[in-house]
């Protein structure tokens, strides 16, 4: 039995088997916590029946107007735990807490490369908006899809009519 609650500054100490997976982006403890401090309502955590981290999912309601949104900043499910569901079942709780704020739409970045997670998220109803270049820096830098999905509030869905051109990281508003 899975238990979705809200993350607390406890699971900071707790979640090095889901962040050291090299699929997950991860950030420094003050970018945990302000995400905690600022949308507690949008991070959230699953746990298993002994404690562990299954998951998170960590984001934030931002924008203005109608470019309003909920925005997922990170995502990931522990490899001992992927393929059961784990994923969609937290996308699903962030998409609902963006319609509780009546946002237009959830948009994701993610990497061009990771072919595994854009086929779920294009399974979860969310479409490639735009190619943003050289959003993930490395060796070489790499290019990133933000994918979305419209809310309830975009009734024409506006919010997911694909750009035809790609964007540099500095034009992503």
């Amino acid at each position: 039995m899975t238990t979705l609650r809200p993350f607390t500054c406890m699971d900071l100490l707790k979640f090095n088997n889901v962040n050291l997976d090299p699929l997950t982006e991860t950030f420094g403890l003050p970018f945990y916590m302000q995400y905690l401090a600022h949308w507690p309502e949008h991070f959230q955590i699953a746990e298993s029946p002994s404690g562990e981290i299954m998951g998170y999912i960590m984001g934030k309601a931002e924008g203005m107007g109608e470019n309003w949104h909920g925005h997922v900043t990170a995502l990931t499910v522990s490899p001992d735990y992927r393929r059961l569901g784990m994923a969609a079942t937290l996308m699903s709780w962030l998409e609902e807490a963006s319609e509780k704020k009546q946002a237009y739409f959830v948009d994701l970045f993610v990497r061009v490369s990771n072919k595994v997670a854009i086929q779920m998220y294009k399974q979860l109803g969310y479409i490639i908006y735009r190619t943003v270049l050289e959003y993930y820096s490395g060796d070489p830098d790499e290019d990133a899809y933000d994918m979305r999905k419209a809310c309830s509030r975009d009734v024409e869905r506006q919010s997911v009519i694909p750009l035809t051109h790609p964007v540099r990281p500095e034009e992503v508003d």
